[in-house]
Formats: C-alpha cells, sequence, structure tokens
C-alpha cells in the first residue's frame, strides 16, 4: 500500500471512529444507531483499504443491522427471524474467513477471528431494546471484543476507537443512566 493509499485508509478510520465515539452521547435509541451505522459504512471503506477482509464484511453487516433497526417498526426488526438471521449471517461470515478468503486456521486466528462474531452478536442484542442506556451496557461487551481483535490485526485506528468508545460508554452511562 503506498504512503498515500495509507494516509487515506487511516483518515476514514479516523472519521469512522468519529461517529462510533459520538454515538454513545445520543439520547435517543435512534441517535444512536444512526451515529453507528455512518461509522460502520466509514469502518467497512477503512478495513477494505487496509486488506482486513474480515472487519470489513462484519462492518457491512453492522450497517445493514442499523438499517434495520432504525426501521424497528416498518420492518418489524424485533422478530426472531431478524435475530436468526444476523447471527447466522456473523457465523457464516466467520467460516468463509477459514474457507473461502483462506485465513489459516489456527488456534489464534480461530480466537481472534471470532471476537467479533461476539461483539456483532452483542451489538444486534442491544438494538433490539428500547432505551439508549441498555444499548450502552452491551457496548461493554461489544467494544472490548472489537478491542481485542484490532490489537490482534494491528488497526490503530480502530484500536483508538475502542478505547475511547469504552470511555465513552462510561462516560455516557454515568452522564445518562445514573439513577436520579
Amino acid at each position: 500500500m503506498g504512503e498515500m493509499s495509507a494516509i487515506f485508509a487511516q483518515a476514514v478510520g479516523l472519521a469512522a471512529m468519529g461517529f462510533n465515539i459520538l454515538s454513545y452521547q445520543q439520547k435517543t435509541r435512534r441517535g444512536v444507531i444512526g451515529f453507528q451505522l455512518c461509522g460502520s459504512l466509514l469502518f467497512a471503506l477503512n478495513f477494505f483499504l487496509l486488506g482486513a477482509t474480515m472487519g470489513c464484511i462484519l462492518n457491512i453487516i453492522s450497517a445493514i443491522r442499523a438499517v434495520v433497526f432504525i426501521n424497528r417498526d416498518k420492518l418489524r426488526a424485533n422478530h426472531p427471524a431478524w435475530l436468526a438471521g444476523f447471527l447466522l449471517t456473523y457465523l457464516a461470515s466467520y467460516l468463509l474467513t477459514f474457507t473461502v478468503l483462506g485465513k489459516d486456521p489456527t488456534a489464534v486466528n480461530l480466537i481472534l477471528e471470532f471476537l467479533p462474531v461476539i461483539g456483532m452478536t452483542a451489538a444486534t442484542l442491544s438494538f433490539r431494546k428500547q432505551d439508549a442506556a441498555s444499548i450502552r451496557r452491551y457496548g461493554l461487551i461489544s467494544s472490548p471484543c472489537w478491542l481485542i481483535y484490532n490489537i490482534g490485526v494491528f488497526s490503530l485506528g480502530a484500536i483508538i476507537c475502542e478505547v475511547l468508545s469504552l470511555g465513552s460508554i462510561l462516560i455516557g452511562m454515568g452522564r445518562l443512566d445514573k439513577q436520579k
């Protein structure tokens, strides 16, 4: 990858990071999910530019999931079929990583590539909730899984994003979720 391509990829990742971090400061469920939709699309491009196929695929699925849950009533997003469909898609992506995409199935890779699947599952469960506070709580599962994955693949922008997202989640919980 050329120097300009690397700089562009990192710039896209920084923009994605901004949307994800700000998502946890939104007062409404729709606001949280909307900001995460923008972040997912930008991270999909970021991971694609960096050659991180699994991260790209899962972020594309994440964007689709966000559209479904923003339109929850119209699309009946709380129907169990959506949950099953997303979970099966995450698992299929995981399997495709080691078959079609040819990732070496070492013990480390098997574990490392499964962490974002756990993260995506937690986020999907959170989107089924009515309130932003629940989304933030599930973020305490999703974000650490992605952080460990990003450390494993050494995606510096994504590492910074998850560290800041964890901080933002905790600030949002303290600022917006505490008992009055």
